[in-house]
């Protein structure tokens, strides 16, 4: 079973006060990824982690306000809206595992393989990564469904993935069915 991890595809993220043209380009493709997800259940399963933080967070230290609990800039950017059977995890740290549900949701939908998309490509996208990677997960990162800030950081953070995590960075176009 594949596990789809939409991570941070969201208001502030995309639009917001950290948003940039970077993040809106991706949103095509994790749409086709998430609707192939979704029209195929027995093979699929989608989970959005989304950041959803309060004022003494480490990451508001960080980076500023963003993705505040219970704002608008927490909210999915309106394309990925989550579908009934899609499973929501609200995080307050880089990875989607740390604090969340993801990894009993994971087992119990006998996921064996995550494919990571969203934000950012050197931050949340790696951390993921690694807590999968440390859990014997396949970790695919689909490099067109993925973004960072700089094109730099982009490139850096799939290098990484690649190399240290031996993720699978294929493009969206060779993932769906």
């Amino acid at each position: 079973m594949n596990g789809l991890i939409v991570i941070d595809m969201l208001n502030d993220f995309v639009t917001g006060p950290i948003g940039t043209p970077r993040a809106e380009s991706i949103v095509p493709q994790v749409k086709q990824l998430v609707e192939c997800a979704r029209a195929n259940p027995k093979t699929w399963k989608v989970f959005y982690a989304n950041d959803s933080h309060l004022p003494d967070d480490l990451d508001v230290r960080i980076f500023g306000e963003h993705a505040m609990r219970g704002t608008p800039g927490a909210d999915v950017v309106p394309e990925l809206i989550p579908g009934t059977d899609d499973l929501v995890m609200p995080k307050r740290y880089y990875s989607s595992f740390y604090g969340t549900d993801l990894e009993g949701l994971l087992t119990k939908h006998a996921v064996d393989t995550v494919v990571v998309t969203g934000l950012h490509t050197n931050v949340c996208c790696r951390h993921t990564s690694a807590d999968a990677f440390m859990r014997g997960y396949k970790i695919v990162v689909p490099r067109d469904a993925v973004e960072a800030l700089t094109e730099e950081e982009h490139v850096q953070g799939l290098n990484y993935l690649e190399t240290v995590y031996a993720a699978d960075t294929p493009y969206t176009k060779e993932l769906l069915v």
